[in-house]
């Protein structure tokens, strides 16, 4: 069984509950003043004094400060790349990989359907804050080495094959390309779709 509060194993320790708390108390405080105040006018500082507990703790947790908070980011964890590398695995060819990764990213930020308001809320905040835009596009892109071994795999290809290095590199510009449009689930969809076009002749 899962512990609700904190994701976590019902059998987890003390220890591994208190520092899931501690993370969730820190994110949600700092998405709170950010929906609040904005993103520029809230400090370290601040999310940590609203979440009850030091700077230290706040970068123990989130080296990388304000913007990791946003995503949620769990230091020494690469949560992308694994559900990226997870989407494709057992689809047994690059096209099949693509078709799996527009289902993939259906369920993912601002493709989700039905957001709940607390999503509403943290979308918004991204969306109209440059810094967590650029942050966003980065953590994608760093990516693109694990994204292509899983591609390579599933093609039956070399780890370090060019065109399924660029084929990463283009599926890892969707979140940022199609979030601009004006229905960004169907330029995901649409731009999917190009992509399985022009690796239609995929061997595998």
């Amino acid at each position: 069984m899962t512990d609700p509060r904190t994701g976590l194993p019902a059998a987890a320790g003390r220890r591994e509950r208190k520092k899931a708390e501690t993370r969730q108390a820190l994110v949600a405080a700092a998405r709170r003043l950010f929906v609040e105040r904005g993103y520029d006018d809230v400090t370290v500082a601040q999310i940590a004094e609203e979440a009850d507990t030091a700077v230290t703790t706040l970068f123990n947790h989130f080296p990388d400060g304000k913007e990791a908070l946003v995503f949620d980011d769990i230091a020494g964890e690469d949560e992308r790349a694994s559900s990226l590398a997870a989407a494709v695995r057992g689809t047994g060819s690059a096209r099949a990989a693509l078709e799996a990764l527009g289902r993939f990213f259906r369920g993912r930020g601002v493709f989700v359907p039905d957001p709940s308001p607390e999503e509403q809320q943290v979308l918004g905040l991204i969306l109209r804050t440059p810094q967590l835009r650029t942050y966003a596009r980065r953590q994608w892109e760093a990516c693109e080495e694990a994204l292509t071994a899983a591609l390579a795999a599933e093609a039956g290809a070399a780890p370090d094959d060019p065109a399924l290095r660029a084929l990463a590199r283009y599926v890892l510009q969707i979140p940022d390309l199609a979030t601009d449009a004006t229905e960004p689930r169907a330029a995901l969809d649409a731009i999917i779709a190009r992509l399985v076009s022009g690796w239609g002749a995929d061997p595998a």
